[in-house]
């Protein structure tokens, strides 16, 4: 499956089923064929995405740490992409249809 956000507020947004399901999952809503993101949810959703890419940056920077002070190599990526790469256009498009009360949709 693939997501298909979409707002008046700039361009779509695609993602793969797994990935477009993690960003739902943590913007706390459940992952579906349709759905939206109300303007007015945006901030925490914002906030939500923040806080998970800073947490997985972290939890990386501790494995290289680790890795590297044990003397191995340091372990990449599990995915190649992180969080950071796949939720920036997303939160990009929400950054810019909260100010103009535009709501983000997808499926529809």
């Amino acid at each position: 499956m693939l997501y298909r956000f979409k707002s008046n507020a700039g361009s779509e947004v695609i993602m793969v089923g797994s990935n477009g399901d993690q960003v739902l999952r943590l913007i706390g809503k459940s992952p579906a064929p349709t759905g939206i993101v109300e303007a007015a949810d945006m901030p925490v959703a914002i906030q939500a995405l923040e806080r998970a890419v800073a947490a997985e940056e972290a939890a990386v920077r501790e494995a290289q740490e680790a890795a590297a002070a044990e003397g191995r190599k340091p372990p990449a990526l599990a995915e190649g992409v992180s969080l950071r790469q796949r939720a920036w256009p997303l939160v990009d498009l929400m950054k810019r249809a909260h100010p103009h009360g535009e709501d983000i949709v997808w499926g529809v």
